[in-house]
């Protein structure tokens, strides 16, 4: 179906979480911008974000810290200088979301800190107990929707890209509420469409995040990164009947314990940090229980806490469970792991920038190396917000116009932005790409065999099953048809690249490969649509 008149704006963004209201707000200053997302504009990754953000704010703790925390979570695959930006710069927006409206939890007039897994201090900032992102998405929202060149398009999915004379040029999406296509021209691009747990049959993630941004950019020549890389959070509600919840790693860092069934407590057996172990540790090591005792939960044990406490530092997490008959400050919670964050993603410089010129991505959407192999607790609110802002600044400095904004500089207040200005982009390659999307069997074919634990037989059983779908594009405009068509897709990605890395890693574990391996695979893996796998 041919897509209607071309709108034309000076920048589009896909996705309406953290990384892509920061970039509104940069650009909506002295640019028109279009914002998309396809669901409510409230419906987005950072909404269910309940730990918090962390940052280097408190008086015991240095940024020097959180560097040497997230390289250490990394498993030796982070880029440095991209986390040093991450921690450097974070502050100084954490403040600025602060006078933009954020309220974050307080002890007096001091902000309140906790602690997470694999965090050498308590730096993770947090509001209304756990719903922290609810309420950065709810200040970032207020922001940009006071800024007159910020368009909002809720409801509308994005279903390929645009690409010109090899560069991006805009975007054609679907308007549920019409069922039409529509164009759009925009001088660049922006992806912030969060992750792909979707993917997965067990996943924390809402159900929009379905790697949208991703796909597109993989079939418009973009090259991915470090695909194998899917961190799965250690406790999600394992009830039959329930949503597979997330329960917060801030549970842990409040002294919450891990039990088998039997009420064994068995994180010291795995790890000397027990249960604030690294993500990928706790998640292994729930399995190995859950298989030595035959059960499919283990239990979080808040019991020994002040139940008063509990119930008001979490209120969001203890009225959920409350709705299935558990009282998370008095009941052992029953919890298994499930998909929840994709360190791979789109390849970007420090600005956002792909591999395909116009286009840029940030946030969950994006990879830039800052999570290495495995994601630090509560960086990803952190990484959506610097990077988010960064590439609005790389958009505005790079960018032609697609028309002069009628309504640019009228906002003159606009405060200043911390960080320095971006470099001019070096030239790129690209190639254009095609690419093809049942999903049920798509979700239990991945969360058997490219899971937690891999081997080469599991993963070459997946590509087998899914190659064997032979999904084609779709024919019609449908989100559905076109979610389902995108999850195929990074399904055969995933499993591809995880074929490849013969290495234990972070969060990608082969069973037939238990070790890390250095001498080949301290590398960041990347395919495109022109090639397959390789490392660099």
């Amino acid at each position: 179906m041919p897509a209607r008149p071309t709108l034309e704006v000076d920048f589009a963004i896909v996705g309406s979480g953290i990384a892509g209201l920061r970039a509104a707000v940069e650009l909506g200053a002295s640019a028109s911008v279009l914002v998309l997302a396809k669901s409510a504009l409230t419906e987005s990754a950072t909404q269910y974000a309940q730990g918090g953000i962390a940052a280097a704010l408190s008086d015991e703790d240095q940024i020097s810290l959180h560097l040497d925390d997230t390289l250490k979570a990394g498993d030796g695959l982070c880029n440095p200088e991209a986390v040093h930006v991450m921690v450097e710069e974070g502050p100084d927006y954490i403040k600025q979301l602060i006078e933009w409206g954020t309220e974050f939890d307080r002890a007096g007039t001091k902000l309140a800190f906790t602690r997470e897994g694999a965090h050498s201090r308590s730096r993770i900032l947090h509001a209304h107990g756990d719903s922290t992102g609810h309420e950065i998405a709810r200040a970032l929202l207020a922001k940009a929707a006071a800024i007159g060149n910020i368009r909002f398009q809720p409801h509308a999915f994005t279903t390929e890209l645009v690409v010109e004379k090899g560069r991006g040029a805009g975007l054609h999406y679907l308007d549920e509420k019409d069922q039409e296509l529509h164009a759009v021209r925009a001088s660049a691009v922006l992806l912030a469409t969060g992750g792909l747990g979707q993917i997965y049959r067990d996943t924390t993630n809402p159900a929009v995040a379905t790697g949208d941004g991703m796909a597109i950019a993989y079939q418009a020549g973009a090259v991915l990164s470090d695909l194998e890389f899917v961190q799965f959070h250690p406790t999600a509600l394992a009830m039959k009947g329930a949503p597979c919840f997330l329960l917060s790693e801030a549970l842990r860092g409040e002294g919450g314990v891990l039990r088998t069934v039997d009420l064994d407590r068995f994180m010291k057996r795995h790890h000397e940090a027990g249960e604030l172990a690294p993500r990928d540790i706790v998640a292994r090591a729930i399995v190995a229980e859950m298989q030595q005792t035959g059960a499919d939960f283990v239990y979080l044990d808040m019991t020994a806490l002040n139940p008063d406490h509990v119930r008001s530092r979490f209120p969001r997490i203890h009225s959920t469970c409350q709705q299935y008959g558990i009282d998370i400050a008095t009941d052992l919670i029953p919890v298994r792991p499930a998909a929840h964050y994709s360190m791979g993603g789109v390849k970007t410089d420090l600005w956002g920038r792909t591999t395909l010129p116009g286009l840029y991505a940030a946030g969950e959407t994006a990879c830039l190396g800052v999570h290495g192999a495995n994601r630090l607790a509560s960086n990803s609110l952190l990484e959506g917000l610097v990077f988010g802002a960064r590439s609005g600044k790389a958009m505005l400095k790079d960018g032609k116009p697609a028309k002069k904004s009628a309504a640019a500089g009228k906002h003159k207040n606009n405060p200043g932005h911390p960080g320095e200005e971006p470099p001019e982009p070096a030239p790129r390659n690209h190639s254009p790409a095609a690419a093809s999307g049942p999903l049920d069997e798509i979700r239990a074919l991945m969360w058997k065999d490219a899971g937690i634990i891999r081997s080469a037989a599991s993963l070459n059983h997946a590509l087998q099953k899914l190659e064997a779908m032979q999904l084609a594009p779709p024919a019609s405009p449908s989100r559905a048809e076109h979610e389902l068509h995108n999850l195929w897709l990074l399904a055969q990605l995933i499993a591809r690249c995880a074929t490849a890395r013969l290495e234990s890693r972070g969060a990608h574990y082969r069973s037939d490969h238990p070790f890390r391996d250095d001498d080949r695979f301290a590398r960041h893996s990347l395919v495109s649509s022109s090639r397959s796998p390789w490392f660099e």
